[in-house]
């Protein structure tokens, strides 16, 4: 699998206008749909994501419809991943590295980096607050619910968030991403990835699942 990334010239700061500036550049949807271990967790929700770039900027949309929904990860570097949550981990260098940006349907935010699933240095306050963020549910504690429920979230993520990195500028360079939906904690829990995995247990720390990113030079 390949991710084409595009560049919108933009100087966005405001994450609740990031569906729009999807819209208005005809920013395509891509469907985090790979089934992973579907006999043990047959569950599989609709989830998709868009993304773009302004070469110090990563811009990313996702939209999710579930059967049940919780956030009682209310602050950052929590485990928001037993909620409603989405991730997106990226490879910036061929290092060994990579970071994983995981975020619940109300907006907490986790950033971790590292060579694997153990051990991971997580970002500072600072960091994790130059994130700008947009969820379509209100910021407040939801308890677990059954139901049909559809969600948004919006990311704008600068640079700077790949900290122990040194990036100057996101265009022409190839990286290694994926990006899942999971809820470990839901009433049918699941584990989905855009780029499919090879294991025999949920484990989305496997570099060898990332797929190619490539972020485009040209501003459309």
């Amino acid at each position: 699998m390949e991710l084409i990334i595009k560049n919108i010239l933009t100087n966005l700061s405001d994450a609740s206008q990031v569906p729009y500036l999807m819209d208005t550049n005809s920013i395509e949807w891509n469907a985090i749909g790979h089934h992973n271990w579907s006999e043990d967790y047959p569950y599989k929700p609709q989830a998709r994501f868009r993304i773009a770039h302004s070469a110090h900027h990563i811009f990313i949309q996702y939209a999710v419809e579930e059967r049940s929904i919780r956030a009682v990860v209310t602050s950052d570097n929590g485990p928001v991943w037993e909620d409603s949550c989405c991730e997106f981990f990226i490879a910036p260098e061929n290092d060994g590295m990579y970071y994983n940006i995981e975020s619940n349907c109300i907006g907490s935010l986790l950033i971790g980096v590292g060579t694997g699933r153990d051990n991971r240095q997580q970002a500072s306050q600072d960091i994790l607050d130059q994130v700008k963020r947009w969820a379509s549910l209100e910021k407040k504690t939801i308890s677990l619910q059954k139901g049909e429920f559809h969600w948004q979230l919006a990311l704008i993520i600068p640079i700077t968030a790949f900290f122990i990195h040194s990036l100057e500028n996101l265009s022409g360079k190839t990286m290694k991403c994926n990006f899942y939906k999971c809820g470990d904690k839901l009433c049918e829990p699941h584990f989905l990835s855009w780029s499919p995995i090879a294991s025999a247990t949920p484990n989305f720390h496997l570099l060898d699942s990332f797929a190619q990113c490539t972020f485009n030079v040209s501003s459309m």
